[in-house]
């Protein structure tokens, strides 16, 4: 590959990690009040969702655990960035309880693929749009990707996040879940 391209490619994939950076401080600023994000948090672990091989399941059966909810797409370069955090993350911390599920927008074959080149070690979900309504009413406003929501042991939600999540910054949250 030409270095004029590749060098195009590391601008573009710059500008957007740079974008969902500033998406994620920005829409983190302002909350919703707590009784609306509690009641789509509950709302989001008792959606049905369907795993890779098309069998539905609900977020409910992690109950007790900590779990790290992240929305994502395939085609989505800032989610693509994140993925090795979350690995990590569920590498270090599934002992303790804690479990990660990639909520995908996406469809299943282009999911599957995506995990096994990347070894994805946590559960894969896939979503509709309605699911994407749930996310905004838990702070994911502007509707964008990836968005983290991290709820603790009893179902509330502890932390979210727009935009991209490194292993640090989560290690921040979680630590005191744990």
């Amino acid at each position: 590959m030409p270095a004029v391209n590749r060098r195009r490619q590391v601008g573009v994939f710059l500008a957007a990690a740079a974008i969902a950076g500033f998406a994620g401080y920005y829409f983190n600023q302002a909350r919703l009040s707590s009784a609306a994000t509690e009641a789509a948090a509950q709302e989001l672990t008792q959606a049905s969702l369907t795993d890779l091989n098309g069998k539905a399941q609900s977020l409910s059966q992690w109950r007790g655990r900590i779990l790290v909810v992240n929305f994502w797409a395939t085609w989505c370069l800032p989610c693509r960035v994140e993925i090795p955090a979350l690995i990590k993350v569920q590498t270090k911390y599934a002992a303790n309880g804690l479990k990660v599920v990639g909520i995908a927008f996406d469809n299943a074959a282009k999911v599957r693929d995506y995990a096994a080149e990347m070894e994805i070690n946590y559960g894969l979900l896939l979503a509709g749009m309605e699911i994407m309504t749930i996310s905004m009413d838990l702070g994911n406003r502007a509707q964008v990707l990836p968005f983290t929501v991290v709820l603790d042991r009893t179902g509330k939600v502890a932390y979210t996040h727009v935009g991209v999540l490194t292993e640090a910054a989560l290690d921040l949250v979680l630590l005191p879940l744990l």
